[in-house]
């Protein structure tokens, strides 16, 4: 018997589950990169941005785009990302996961910001993540590599 025809995708609650239980493994912080770095897809998974929103985006210029993506960066403690890291950490304090969305947010803006292509692609984003890391000490070695990583993904 094919076993895949039995099976199905899981739910959207079970997916975003999946996202909140293994943040919920980590510190606080390292749970706000892990969110933070998985945002597109939990959006995806959410149905965010509606058909709506990706009218209104489509007819943004550069500089409004650009306006939008830091607006957004600069509240991600205020949208969807703050439930998530709640429910990956139920006891933590609402004003520690505001804190740590913002700090993971920036950590994330800083590796982008210290990387620069010049030499060998994966020599620049360890040089990247690790000047971002001297400004943002606080992570576990294992967010500093999915930083790597993320980062070499959209910096390709």
């Amino acid at each position: 018997m094919n076993q895949t025809s039995n099976q199905t995708e899981p739910s959207p609650e079970e997916q975003i589950a999946e996202f909140v239980a293994s943040a919920a493994k980590q510190p606080l912080l390292d749970a706000a990169f892990e969110l933070w770095r998985w945002r597109y897809r939990l959006n995806s998974i959410e149905g965010r941005p509606t058909a709506e929103e990706v009218r209104i985006n489509r007819t943004l210029t550069p500089q409004q785009m650009g306006e939008k993506y830091r607006y957004d960066r600069d509240h991600a403690h205020e949208g969807p990302m703050f439930g998530y890291l709640k429910r990956a950490h139920p006891r933590a304090d609402d004003d520690a996961i505001r804190k740590a969305i913002i700090t993971a947010v920036k950590f994330e803006g800083a590796t982008e910001a210290h990387f620069k292509w010049d030499g060998d692609f994966w020599a620049c984003i360890v040089r990247a993540v690790a000047q971002a890391a001297a400004e943002y000490p606080d992570f576990l070695e294992t967010t500093y590599r999915d930083a790597r990583n993320n980062l070499a993904y959209y910096m390709k």
